[in-house]
């Protein structure tokens, strides 16, 4: 195995440290210019994050996606499987697992053209889906997500070994300030918080509904805030967020009667695939980390990109 750069889940705390990784990966002299301007690269490179309001809103693959959602909350197969985490308090669905495996037009999503080259352009490689998800939120009813760093859950449960991973987040409605939209901390991609607390076997099966273990130290969340505040973007469905694998987030719980619903996809480099948990854990199942064949997007998916 790799040395572990990023040790974490450690009996004692240990203090963070900086990111032993780039941000923003070189693709070479002969690489081909991405659709990424400077500025938005300086500004991921600053921030950990980018956001583009009401992206694809127009765009007619928006309603199919809508109403596949709908569709599989309905089809009992999926909600009764392991990867749908239904909320622990009243039972509604808080998460759908591998939902490009189980939906043709999450599917295409995933090969969005311009999602896809954009990554690729930040992670200066090719690259493969190493999980989707769909994270809802019902009005009254939602539960939140503590802050969490994915890169730590990912390296310590999942042997992810480099910070070379970024998320794609579209939002299927609407992300306003009252029903529990993404928090982000400006800034602390830069950075690694080693979490407290060994790892047991299968902690993916309480974890996904309340998460204990790989939580950050309060005090460094607060230490990085106060450098970079706490950034909530909202816009309307259709709206595109890109987001380092390291960089803080959360979401509160949703007391307003907006329900919330958005599409999470991991794009993981070709050059950072999975290696055994760092943890010393059993691996977690494929639809949370896949570790099957690592196709690149952009060699395997040509004839079913959709160009948004």
């Amino acid at each position: 195995m790799l040395p572990d750069l990023y040790p974490t889940r450690l009996e004692q705390q240990m203090p963070m440290f900086d990111r032993k990784d780039p941000i923003v990966y070189d693709a070479g002299k002969d690489a081909a210019p991405g659709p990424l301007a400077q500025h938005h690269l300086e500004r991921f490179k600053r921030d950990g994050f980018l956001w583009f309001e009401n992206l694809f809103s127009q765009h007619p693959l928006m309603t199919d996606l809508m109403d596949d959602l709908v569709e599989m909350g309905k089809d009992r197969s999926i909600v009764g499987s392991e990867r749908t985490v239904t909320d622990q308090n009243d039972g509604s669905i808080r998460s759908i697992f591998g939902i490009h495996e189980l939906s043709q037009p999450f599917a295409r999503l995933t090969t969005s053209q311009l999602i896809v080259d954009m990554v690729r352009q930040l992670l200066g490689s090719d690259v493969y889906i190493h999980q989707s998800r769909i994270n809802a939120k019902p009005g009254f009813v939602g539960g939140g997500f503590n802050w969490h760093s994915d890169f730590e859950t990912w390296h310590s449960e999942d042997g992810m070994p480099s910070m070379r991973a970024v998320s794609a987040s579209v939002m299927l409605t609407d992300n306003n300030e009252f029903n529990g939209p993404l928090m982000l901390i400006p800034g602390s991609h830069k950075h690694f918080v080693p979490c407290q607390g060994r790892t047991p076997d299968n902690n993916w099966k309480t974890s996904l509904k309340s998460q204990s273990i790989g939580v950050p130290d309060q005090n460094a969340i607060k230490m990085l805030a106060e450098r970079g505040g706490i950034s909530a973007p909202k816009g309307g469905a259709g709206s595109l967020l890109l987001f380092d694998c390291n960089t803080l987030h959360a979401s509160p719980q949703n007391l307003s009667p907006w329900s919330r619903a958005n599409a999470f996809f991991v794009f993981n480099s070709l050059g950072n695939t999975l290696k055994q948990p760092y943890s010393g854990t059993v691996p977690r199942p494929e639809y949370l980390a896949s570790r099957g064949s690592q196709v690149g997007l952009s060699q395997a998916s040509q004839q079913r990109r959709i160009a948004i």
